[in-house]
């Protein structure tokens, strides 16, 4: 049995180390969805899944489910702290990928992909709260963007990975992986993060403080216009991981081996920018990166469009397309989610909640939205990614009040907390 480890007891976590295990906490989720893309049709063919499109709601139910989810775990981590609230969503996740993987039916299976993603959301929402804790500013936003290079990797090699065991074996093993590496995750933190909320930072757990610290979220002006702006950027996103398999294997006519190359390949270089953007951020701010990414974001994706009225089929137009709109997230979500996150030093947990649910709700919904208009054509997805990057881009205009491009707001680390190696 684990017992507990001190502060005293435990080395210091230095920088590298911190964004190492923040990056791989959050994949986790990144995990659950992405593994399981080339597994759809098995999974529909031996739980008897007649209607196509059904297959992506092993997807869109896990994803709206988080989005759900992320409204509790930020205000238990502001009272009991953020390890508890880690571990415990671990330790949810690989219980629900062991009950996924003996699902009898495919209504059992979403039931039980429902359950995991509304008690396991605390991996997706406490990390950004850690990093509040221990940051602020544009290098709160450097931060995000090296963790965010880290994370990125997941949708690369997740759907190899899926691959790879159904060569072995059949879909339910991919489950038991999951709930291995969700496993081995929780004893990586429970004896290296150290606990960051400080004690005099902790909320008083009632109704009324945790509804008046989520309005506050939900109300500052400056902050908001960049949560749904990057959801409804993000779920442009959602549409294509939850279309993907049926993108490439009906549109395009791709071998089924080739998809896990081909996703990974649009996905990798998200990893590149984000380092890039770590790099720059800093120095140019967290506004002017984001700013010029959403405009550019907006002028590939009437590319985008056009491409696929004028080349439909043609695969080399949208791999190459799809992966120049990825590769802006890096310098999108990791700036958004820094900036929104800037007013809440004193209730980081409540609004990371918000926000975060805000976020993978509404991308989680206009993703299997997406998902479901699928036609044949990739038509469906290239309108949609237009239409929510403008949107988005009107939005950050709303909490900037009309005005782009601020300076630089460079921040220093906050003081460090025990078990933190020196400055972090």
């Amino acid at each position: 049995m684990f017992t507990a480890v001190s502060s005293a007891e435990r080395a210091p976590l230095g920088r590298r180390e911190l964004i190492a295990i923040i990056a791989v906490t959050m994949s986790m989720n990144a995990m659950a969805i992405d593994a399981m893309l080339p597994a759809l049709d098995d999974i529909a063919r031996d739980l008897d899944v007649v209607d196509g499109n059904q297959r992506q709601l092993v997807v869109g139910v896990y994803t709206i489910c988080v989005g759900i989810g992320c409204l509790f775990p930020g205000s238990f981590a502001d009272r009991f702290g953020r390890r508890a609230v880690v571990l415990f969503a671990l330790g949810v996740y690989s219980t629900m990928a062991v009950f996924a993987s003996l699902a009898p039916s495919f209504t059992v299976l979403l039931v039980v992909r429902g359950l995991a993603g509304l008690l396991a959301a605390g991996l997706i929402v406490v990390p950004s709260a850690i990093i509040r804790d221990l940051y602020e500013g544009d290098e709160m936003a450097g931060l995000m963007s090296m963790i965010g290079a880290v994370f990125v990797t997941v949708p690369v090699i997740a759907p190899s990975l899926g691959q790879v065991i159904l060569l072995f074996g059949s879909w339910h093993w991919i489950f038991l992986v999951m709930a291995v590496l969700s496993a081995l995750q929780a004893v990586w933190v429970w004896f290296r993060l150290p606990e960051t909320l400080v004690p005099e930072r902790r909320q008083k757990f009632h109704f009324q403080g945790i509804l008046g610290n989520m309005g506050t979220a939900l109300t500052t002006r400056s902050s908001i216009g960049y949560v749904i702006g990057s959801a409804l950027v993000l779920g442009g996103v959602f549409g294509y991981i939850n279309s993907a398999q049926q993108i490439y294997s009906e549109s395009f006519g791709i071998d089924p081996s080739l998809f896990p190359i081909l996703f990974g390949a649009t996905a990798a270089i998200m990893a590149v920018s984000n380092i890039v953007n770590s790099r720059i951020v800093v120095r140019f701010g967290a506004r002017r990166v984001s700013h010029t990414g959403v405009m550019i974001f907006i002028l590939v994706s009437v590319v985008q469009l056009w491409s696929s009225y004028a080349h439909p089929g043609n695969l080399y137009w949208f791999v190459a397309l799809t992966s120049i709109n990825f590769a802006l997230l890096g310098f999108l979500m990791a700036n958004f989610s820094s900036i929104a996150m800037q007013p809440f030093a004193n209730s980081a947990g409540a609004a990371s909640s918000v926000q975060t649910f805000v976020r993978t709700f509404g991308a989680a919904m206009a993703g299997m939205t997406i998902g479901q208009l699928f036609d044949g054509t990739v038509q469906p997805f290239a309108w949609s990614l237009l239409v929510l990057s403008i949107c988005g881009l009107l939005l950050v205009l709303y909490s900037e009040r009309g005005k782009l491009f601020s300076p630089p707001q460079p921040g220093r680390p906050r003081i460090p907390h025990t078990g933190m190696a020196g400055t972090p």
